[in-house]
């Protein structure tokens, strides 16, 4: 009788406790630096997970770490006003979401010249790369520092990802580590979500970057910077960036 009392307290505790926890999930959303703004990341329409510490934890660092305080600079709200009249449009008509428009900023939005790897331009294509998908290098000729050319490649190869992963947040993960490594990635650990999947250190938060970066750009004010007036540029005003 005593034992049977014992197992059903337990039984009673453990389903309150499950209670508990259930609501206190529940009630579990991400962080914004101020109240009163949605909650919803999301990268090409696709959500991150919610009610998950690591994942939004992982998130309010990177949006602390491209905050005015941190990073000090308007160069990229400014890069960004030179860019998108020429990348949006490209974006478009290989059916990409206009949320890739970001990446260019994470690859190479305060870098210049070529990385160690040999990466350049502002889609950071390595050589070989780059000639596959119809760039020339060589020959006093590196059409990865064209805006219009580089995107055009890269649109080619985002697409053939997609393909492959059925994912844009996939896709842009690929992009950085490779095809083969995610396939791999995605076989050993029988998971196809990027944000509960485990990469190295770059790979890990590359997502988490485009998705901060959408964030500055778009809603500025929120992380110290200020709106910047000077998006009525045309496209024909930056012919000299093709």
């Amino acid at each position: 009788m005593l034992v049977t009392l014992v197992i059903s307290g337990l039984f009673i505790k453990a389903k309150a406790d499950a209670r508990k926890a259930s609501k206190n999930a529940s009630n579990y959303r991400f962080i914004y630096p101020k109240k009163g703004v949605s909650n919803d990341f999301t990268f090409a329409d696709e959500a991150m997970p919610i009610n998950d510490m690591r994942i939004t934890r992982k998130m309010k660092h990177t949006l602390v770490k491209n905050s005015y305080n941190n990073l000090q600079s308007y160069i990229l709200q400014e890069e960004a006003v030179k860019l998108f009249p020429i990348i949006v449009p490209i974006l478009k008509s290989y059916g990409i979401p206009e949320d890739f428009k970001y990446m260019p900023l994470v690859e190479a939005g305060l870098k210049s010249g070529v990385s160690k790897r040999g990466a350049a331009g502002w889609w950071q294509f390595m050589p070989g790369s780059a000639r596959t998908y119809g760039l020339k290098v060589g020959n006093g000729r590196d059409d990865r520092y064209s805006i219009r050319r580089s995107t055009i490649a890269a649109c080619k190869y985002l697409k053939e990802l997609h393909a492959q992963f059925n994912s844009w947040t996939i896709a842009a993960a690929a992009y950085n580590i490779g095809e083969i490594k995610m396939a791999k990635a995605i076989r050993t650990q029988g998971e196809d979500n990027y944000f509960r999947m485990h990469f190295n250190p770059e790979t890990g938060i590359y997502v988490y970057r485009i998705i901060a970066m959408k964030e500055v750009i778009e809603r500025p004010e929120l992380y110290g910077y200020k709106k910047l007036n000077k998006f009525s540029l045309q496209p024909a005003d930056l012919m000299a960036f093709n």
